[in-house]
């Protein structure tokens, strides 16, 4: 086991570097699935911030009842309909086969409702196929998935409760059991875990090996609903350039620093929206440009 210590440092050496001569798309481009009858917010919170995470092209796919919302809430958003207000199988058929461009990575499950484990299934293994970089949440985090994603490097990010429902056993009692157990299942299934908490743990199984990093919460204003959807849009937007570990820990850094710059405004009254208004305040000084 490596463990990663979480710097500066290390995040200005993970930012990608932009070219000069870049075109549209090339700063990738990625998927959200998400929303229900309730939870139209979820999806519009990602899609957003995986913009903010410098990707020059975001797909949201939510139900036909939420469409309107979500394109009226900002022009910056190109939504796809879904044929229903949960995911089915015929729906992920749909949404596989009416992309408008393949997508580099996608960010599934933020306030979705899932008909079955077949329709998400046919979501995960559709997408695979084409070369998309996966990153599961909320909904998507069933056990049903494990196999679908096993040996993927998938990045999951789970809050406790998620944590059991998907692997169904707890985290552990104290922080080196909760490492120790992290560390054992994200190698175990070759994936990426991202557990968020008081402390944010994130596991990969890379080179024959499992790194760690462990990143504070920087802020108690971060249990408001909607900051989780910020951070799976940001890390997904961060996949289309990284490798999984890199593109979780700095989600989950800029997120929040972010929410520290919030904190500083607001006190204990922050609202997920206001994360996306900071967060080109705390990156534009990790932005590389190289000619």
């Amino acid at each position: 086991m490596l463990r990663i210590e979480v710097s500066g440092d290390f995040v200005k050496e993970s930012v990608p570097t932009r070219m000069t001569s870049s075109k549209k798309g090339d700063n990738g481009t990625v998927l959200v699935v998400g929303g229900n009858k309730i939870y139209h917010g979820a999806p519009i919170l990602a899609s957003l911030s995986a913009l903010r995470s410098g990707t020059d092209l975001v797909y949201t796919a939510v139900p036909r009842t939420n469409i309107v919302s979500v394109r009226s809430h900002s022009p910056n958003i190109i939504a796809l309909p879904l044929s229903t207000d949960e995911l089915t199988t015929r729906s992920a058929k749909w949404l596989l086969s009416n992309l408008p461009k393949k997508p580099d990575a996608a960010a599934i499950g933020m306030g979705m409702t899932i008909a079955n484990s077949a329709a998400l299934a046919t979501l995960i293994v559709g997408l695979q196929s084409i070369g998309t970089k996966l990153l599961l949440d909320a909904s998507a985090l069933v056990p049903e998935t494990l196999k679908e994603i096993s040996g993927t490097n998938a990045v999951i990010t789970p809050h406790p409760g998620e944590y059991r429902r998907i692997f169904e056993q707890d985290v552990g009692s104290n922080q080196n059991e909760q490492i120790s157990n992290i560390c054992k299942l994200s190698e175990e299934y070759g994936i990426t875990i991202v557990l968020k908490g008081f402390t944010n743990f994130i596991s990969s199984f890379f080179d024959n090996d499992v790194r760690i990093a462990l990143v504070s919460r920087t802020t108690p204003a971060m249990t408001v609903g909607g900051c989780g959807d910020v951070l799976s849009g940001l890390i997904s937007g961060f996949l289309t350039k990284l490798s999984p570990f890199e593109a979780s820990v700095l989600g989950i850094y800029f997120n929040g620093l972010a929410a520290s710059k919030v904190y500083d405004q607001v006190g204990l009254h922050m609202m997920a929206t206001d994360l996306l208004e900071k967060l080109p305040d705390v990156m534009k000084a990790f932005d590389k440009i190289k000619e």
